[in-house]
């Protein structure tokens, strides 16, 4: 959120943004500030329907008025906050996950003016972004969870090598930083919940190393992808997956890309 919230300003060249994620169904706390000058906003409380971000809310669309403590088009229990903060012109965007409201972004100026079509499209963008970096965690919790499960079968396994697969794949193409960081820690530990169903004695930790990209091959591999899928899933060129998986297997020990996997498994680079 706060990523977001910093990528609307530079965007948009909005002085103040603010927002937060729903605590419950219909209930959202203002929970990050950026260039706001006091606290006001800090913690407020936001119901469906209420104020501006309530009505976005509750449409599930964004919503924006030019003269907030003015505008006849919403509700004004926040007048008190939003006059404290000298807010005049104001935009809401909802970040919809899966039909459901997640989150608000707002978007501010000082000054009664409209906030243009420019401004509305980077905002739904900063909102999208916030978007995919829920729909990620929300991912990797449920695979999380799923691999605590001491009775998961082969088949879900199975789901959960394709999710890893996809996970990797996903995090180059990740904007912020500290999202790409945290799915590819995820996915390591991924990795290492397969660990304790391995049969055998345990293998010496990091006795192979892999590089992130040689990974991201291997896993998409490992999901039934050809060199071709890979390097589309990948952005890389047929040429480049080859290239990848001859120095996996050369690392490995193995003779094809099957061995390769099962070496991978056992060394707990791989779930």
């Amino acid at each position: 959120m706060r990523a977001a919230l910093l990528r609307l300003r530079r965007a948009t060249g909005l002085p103040v943004a603010f927002g937060g994620l729903l605590n419950g169904q219909r209930e959202l706390r203002i929970a990050e500030l950026s260039g706001t000058s006091t606290q006001a906003l800090q913690g407020l409380l936001i119901s469906a329907g209420v104020g501006l971000g309530g009505k976005s809310i509750a449409l599930l669309r964004p919503c924006a008025v030019t003269e907030y403590l003015a505008s006849r088009h919403i509700s004004h229990e926040y007048d008190a906050a939003v006059r404290a903060e000298g807010l005049r012109s104001v935009l809401a965007v909802p970040v919809i996950v899966r039909r459901k409201v997640r989150g608000v972004l707002y978007g501010a100026l000082r000054t009664p003016q409209a906030l243009g079509d420019r401004t509305a499209d980077a905002a739904l963008d900063a909102a999208r972004q916030v978007e995919q970096a829920l729909t990620v965690r929300d991912e990797v919790r449920r695979l999380l969870d799923v691999t605590r499960d001491p009775g998961l079968g082969p088949a879900a396994w199975e789901q959960v090598r394709e999710a890893h697969a996809e996970l990797r794949a996903l995090a180059p193409r990740l904007t912020d930083p500290l999202l790409r960081g945290e799915l590819l820690a995820v996915c390591g530990k991924l990795a290492d919940s397969w660990r304790p169903l391995r049969e055998g004695p345990p293998v010496r930790e990091h006795r192979v190393t892999l590089t992130p990209r040689e990974t991201d091959v291997l896993a998409c591999v490992a999901s039934g992808a050809t060199n071709a899928t890979t390097a589309e899933r990948l952005g890389l060129r047929p040429e480049t997956v080859k290239g990848y998986l001859r120095s996996v297997m050369r690392k490995l020990g193995a003779h094809t890309r099957g061995e390769a996997v099962v070496a991978a498994r056992r060394e707990g680079l791989l779930p």
